[in-house]
């Protein structure tokens, strides 16, 4: 971190806000060289949390800010490690939740744009969400009056770009965790005018859980990730051996492409494993019964999730 950046943002920390030409100073500042630094990030979250009234340029600045030092400011790049995830959530957890709709909309950007972030990172984002709406406070309720248990429009889209992330359990593949995380909303909010939106994010979010397609090592780790970069970036004689042998045997693969990369570890062939995902197999059958015979009934997002199984068959 520059001396000028250093000296700006105590300034600014302590005045408690922020002109529009200081916040032009710490983005030249602070894209000086293209990257974003630890202690560059941790001077924007002390000014985050020093500014009174932030404005939309300060939040935009914010989560583009911290956002890239989380998924860019180590190799490799759009990937977010362990000790990145438990620095986000310290940063963001100084008083044990969340302070604004900038903070909340910096963890669903970076679990958005991550091509994997580690299983904390996720459940943390979503627990924010969770526990505004079965308490009516959090972020997404600052300046609102409405009831604890109300799920909001804003609260709907929020969840419907966690559960469906790059970064989350896959490409727009729900995980058994983000489902109970709506079986819970939904238990808890039937009685509620909740906005029109989350009937379908309800349906869509357990009925992706149930059919859709996702294996195993879809979502590949951080440092799965760096091991591939670390061994694309070796010139080592016997690197250069395996893709030359790849390259001879380019014939062979072509005419055997269903036989070599038609069927993953367990030799299942990706399309029966597709097809296989489309149904609800006996486990998640249980899981489904167990799940609405919580409350005893069968409520109408139950009977609208029955239906949509079926008719999908």
């Amino acid at each position: 971190m520059s001396y000028q950046f250093d000296e700006l943002a105590k300034q600014v920390a302590e005045d408690g806000q922020i002109t529009p030409s200081e916040l032009q100073s710490l983005r030249q500042l602070g894209w000086g060289d293209g990257k974003i630094y630890r202690e560059e990030a941790e001077a924007i979250f002390a000014i985050n949390r020093s500014i009174q009234h932030p404005t939309a340029e300060w939040v935009d600045f914010f989560v583009e800010a911290i956002g890239e030092f989380v998924l860019n400011g180590s190799e490799p790049r759009n990937m977010c490690s362990e000790d990145e995830a438990k620095w986000l959530i310290q940063s963001l957890d100084q008083d044990g939740k969340l302070e604004s709709m900038g903070e909340l909309e910096l963890l669903v950007r970076v679990v958005e744009r991550a091509q994997n972030v580690p299983d904390l990172l996720k459940n943390y984002a979503l627990r924010q969400v969770e526990q505004a709406v079965l308490t009516g406070t959090g972020p997404t309720r600052h300046g609102g009056d409405l009831s604890a248990t109300h799920i909001s429009a804003a609260e709907c889209r929020i969840l419907r770009r966690l559960i469906f992330a790059s970064g989350g359990y896959g490409p727009a593949a729900v995980s058994r965790y983000d489902a109970e995380m709506l079986f819970r909303l939904k238990d808890e909010t039937l009685q509620e005018e909740n906005a029109p939106q989350w009937d379908d994010l309800f349906v869509d979010g357990v009925a992706n859980f149930l059919k859709g397609f996702q294996l195993k090592n879809a979502q590949l780790s951080h440092e799965r990730v760096k091991e591939l970069e670390g061994f694309i970036a070796d010139n080592s004689p016997s690197v250069g051996r395996f893709f030359g042998a790849m390259a001879r045997e380019m014939p062979n693969v072509r005419n055997h492409f269903g036989q070599i990369f038609g069927k993953n570890e367990s030799g299942t062939r990706y399309i029966e494993a597709e097809a296989a995902g489309n149904l609800v197999d006996d486990f998640e059958q249980e899981w489904l019964e167990k799940m609405i015979d919580a409350d005893g009934q069968v409520d109408d997002l139950e009977r609208a999730l029955l239906s949509r199984i079926i008719e999908e068959g």
